[in-house]
């Protein structure tokens, strides 16, 4: 019996561990809900026991609170320690931060499709929903366009992509900005885009996790293109 205990809270040091470093790290934000129970069991590959009380550890060291029928949420108590990444200066760095993306959000799109949850789908639709009004207004929503991409990356139940969106969120928005005086400049730029992101929801929300990879690609491939193609074609 005393082995017994000894694994569950071997088990409960381990998932507290990655709790805490997530809770640093900013991949999940000040008031924010952690996943139930049952998804951070299933995340870390062990039983609901052994996540109470890892949960119950962060309770007691005022980590977390829980509020009652609703989970827990993260206290803010300056713990966050984001990734480092400089201020950036030009366009060759803009770039660098497209290449990054290219690499992380197709990936984190299909991981969302297998892993997603009606809460996280509620989140990438209510970002979606934003970029829909702001389309039929002919503007572009770049805070809600982030909420999208963030919310897709949250819904890959991979705290490591989350992480790297919210340090990035500075980058991104620059890129944001350009991309949306680019597509204000064509008569049919931001309907295009909300269909693109629109085809990306539908994908994760069928679970369909190839399509959803390769429409994030293509949708920021497009982006990317949009922006530093006619300048390449410049003397």
């Amino acid at each position: 019996m005393s082995d017994g205990l000894n694994v569950r809270r071997s088990l409960s040091d381990a998932v507290f561990d990655r709790i805490l470093r997530a809770i640093k790290s900013g991949a999940y934000g000040v008031d924010e809900r952690l996943p139930t129970e049952h998804t951070l069991a299933a995340e870390f590959q062990v039983s609901r026991p052994v996540v109470r009380d890892a949960l119950q550890r962060l309770r007691d060291q005022g980590l977390i609170y829980s509020r009652r029928g609703a989970g827990s949420f993260v206290r803010d108590h300056g713990l966050r320690e984001p990734l480092g990444f400089g201020q950036m200066e030009n366009l060759s760095d803009l770039q660098h931060c497209y290449d990054f993306r290219l690499t992380m959000e197709p990936e984190a799109a299909a991981m969302a499709a297998h892993r997603r949850t009606d809460r996280s789908l509620q989140d990438i639709k209510a970002a979606l929903d934003l970029l829909r009004d702001a389309t039929n207004r002919q503007a572009h929503r770049a805070d809600a366009d982030f909420m999208f991409h963030l919310g897709i990356a949250k819904a890959s139940a991979n705290p490591y992509f989350a992480t790297a969106m919210q340090a990035l969120e500075e980058h991104i928005a620059v890129g944001m900005r350009f991309h949306g005086m680019s597509l204000r400049s064509t008569s049919d730029g931001l309907n295009h885009v909300f269909i693109e992101h629109t085809a990306i929801f539908e994908a994760i929300r069928l679970g369909d996790a190839e399509g959803a990879r390769q429409m994030m690609k293509t949708h920021l491939t497009g982006s990317r293109d949009r922006l530093f193609e006619p300048r390449q074609g410049r003397v």
